[in-house]
């Protein structure tokens, strides 16, 4: 018998596997999706591949390195044709991503590689979260990733589900996966689902 896994078998080490897993269930050819918070620009890659050309991208962060990576990632895979990136907060997703959208990413806390000091804040997400439940399609997903172990994070955490348990049952499915064999500071993922 051989036991050794197939080489398309995800191996869910952190929350970022298990968010890419479901954002691959959810999202395909011609969706339009967001990437809230594009760093540097792994979500938006793997978002970009999905949708093809036919679909819409809209790509936020505040910092330029991380808008620079980003750009960078998508022109080397070519994969830039439906892509709108953004500097700015992804609390002007109203402003610019027209609906309805399959999904909606967000990778909170710091930028992997910059300053520690620049997070996302409890404030714009929370207002971005309200944003994006207004463009998601019926069926369609908003995916957290949370960092509670950085500085500041355990409060971001403790705000966004006290508003995440807030949504109404009949309208959205509300879900919090991560490890439990790990520190209770540990990232994991948050699902939204707006229901049919």
């Amino acid at each position: 018998m051989n036991l050794t896994p197939a080489h398309d078998t995800p191996q869910l080490r952190g929350p970022v596997p298990l968010s890419h897993l479901l954002i691959r269930q959810f999202t395909g050819s011609g969706d339009h999706v967001v990437d809230a918070t594009c760093g540097n620009g792994h979500d938006t890659l793997l978002l970009a591949e999905l949708i093809g050309s036919q679909g819409r991208l809209w790509a936020f962060d505040i910092q330029q390195k991380a808008v620079d990576a980003t750009a960078a990632r998508l022109a080397e895979a070519g994969c830039t044709a439906a892509v709108e990136i953004i500097r700015g907060g992804h609390e002007t997703m109203a402003q610019h991503c027209s609906g309805p959208v399959k999904a909606v990413v967000f990778n909170l806390g710091y930028l992997p590689g910059g300053d520690h000091a620049l997070v996302t804040l409890p404030e714009s997400t929370l207002a971005a979260l309200e944003q994006s439940y207004a463009i998601l399609q019926p069926g369609g997903i908003v995916v957290i990733t949370l960092y509670p172990g950085h500085e500041g994070g355990a409060q971001e955490r403790t705000l966004l589900e006290a508003r995440l348990a807030q949504l109404p049952a009949a309208g959205f499915h509300v879900w919090r996966m991560g490890q439990i064999n790990v520190p209770a500071t540990a990232p994991y993922v948050v699902l939204v689902q707006k229901a049919l």
